[in-house]
């Protein structure tokens, strides 16, 4: 994967001239490398920079030495979050080779330690995840007086969707997001709860007296549990009484999942409805809602049990925003590292270890 380091390069510097003893890039390189390796607060960063210093001067000017914790914070706090957002993007798009038919998961999640005392306040983001490609595409910040539906349309905009699925929960399940969906020359697949009163209701219909054109059922086995998932699709529309107002609607699909614990035997059932505008079996949709799940398990996840991105507490100005962008870099390097056959917790280890391998992850 190509290293990062290039496209923030011209990243405004948002400090005054004399207070800039260390160079914005040589800061942004040193964060970069620092997370890779399991630093996670400020005070991390700073004893990696001293420990690797040697290191470091190999690819850095350093006039003035390592900068210290509060440099960090002062200068991510302040440095311009939209901006950095955009070069995140800008090299993701250069690294990334969507297939025809890839499934894009989008979702939301609170980045809990960024609340301050007394202030209801909680920085969200929202994140597009390509399970092929194993990476982070883009992401984007809920306005604070909002929630996650805003964030999703400007998420959209800036991201390449051609040929893709884009698979959303059912707070993105909204007609604007499915006409911006199709208009990038991409499909959806949205899923619809009570936030979607009477389109729920009609779907609950639709399958209680039409019969499925298509069924498919997978089984997994694993972690101590049996999950059955039964897919069902219906192309008929004829009970969905808004079906011109959303673009280029085709299918309606029901999920019938039923999980149990083998310990114990306990067992949990669910159902969950659908729309889509692909014209397609049980099998594929199966298998595009099944990788909606991704996000939770190869992103959300690992950002708080491997990153414990939910302890961070990063709090002043841009930072919690602008640390988040950070850890979705580093996270996308070391998923990408495909040598070292090892989680990320692993891998963050012999990075920590070993120079070579840090090296090999940034792509240096």
């Amino acid at each position: 994967m190509e290293s990062p380091l290039q496209f923030f390069a011209g990243i405004k510097d948002p400090r005054v001239e004399r207070t800039k003893d260390h160079l914005l890039i040589d800061i942004i390189f040193i964060t970069i490398s620092a997370v890779i390796c399991g630093a996670e607060t400020w005070n991390d960063i700073e004893a990696f920079g001293k420990a690797k210093q040697e290191w470091l001067k190999s690819f850095l000017k350093l006039p003035n030495g390592i900068p210290t914790h509060d440099t960090f914070n002062r200068v991510y706090a302040a440095l311009d979050a939209t901006e950095l957002g955009q070069n995140f993007l800008s090299w993701t798009q250069s690294v990334t080779r969507q297939t025809e038919g890839e499934v894009i998961s989008i979702d939301g999640k609170a980045l809990r330690g960024s609340r301050h005392h007394g202030n209801k306040s909680i920085v969200h983001m929202v994140s597009a995840w390509a399970g092929v490609n194993n990476i982070v595409l883009g992401q984007q910040k809920v306005d604070s007086k909002s929630n996650e539906i805003t964030a999703i349309p400007p998420l959209l905009a800036v991201l390449v969707l051609k040929g893709c699925i884009v698979t959303i929960d059912a707070m993105g399940c909204q007609k604007d997001i499915a006409l911006a969906i199709v208009d990038k020359e991409a499909d959806y697949i949205l899923a619809v709860k009570g936030n979607q009163k009477e389109l729920h209701q009609q779907l609950q219909e639709s399958f209680r007296f039409i019969h499925p054109q298509s069924v498919d059922q997978e089984i997994d086995l694993g972690h101590g549990r049996i999950e059955k998932r039964m897919c069902s699709v219906i192309h008929d529309l004829s009970m969905i009484e808004q079906k011109d107002e959303w673009a280029k609607l085709h299918s309606l699909i029901k999920i019938d999942a039923e999980r149990q614990i083998k310990s114990t035997g306990e067992s949990q059932k669910e159902t969950r409805y659908y729309i889509s505008s692909l014209q397609a079996d049980a099998q594929q949709l199966n298998r595009c809602i099944r990788s909606h799940w991704k996000i939770e398990n190869s992103l959300h996840w690992i950002l708080d049990v491997a990153f414990h991105e939910d302890q961070s507490r990063k709090r002043a100005g841009n930072a919690a925003e602008n640390f988040s962008v950070i850890n979705r870099i580093a996270l996308n390097l070391l998923k990408n590292e495909l040598t070292t056959k090892q989680g990320i917790k692993g891998k963050r280890l012999k990075a920590g270890w070993s120079i070579d391998y840090l090296e090999k992850v940034l792509n240096i």
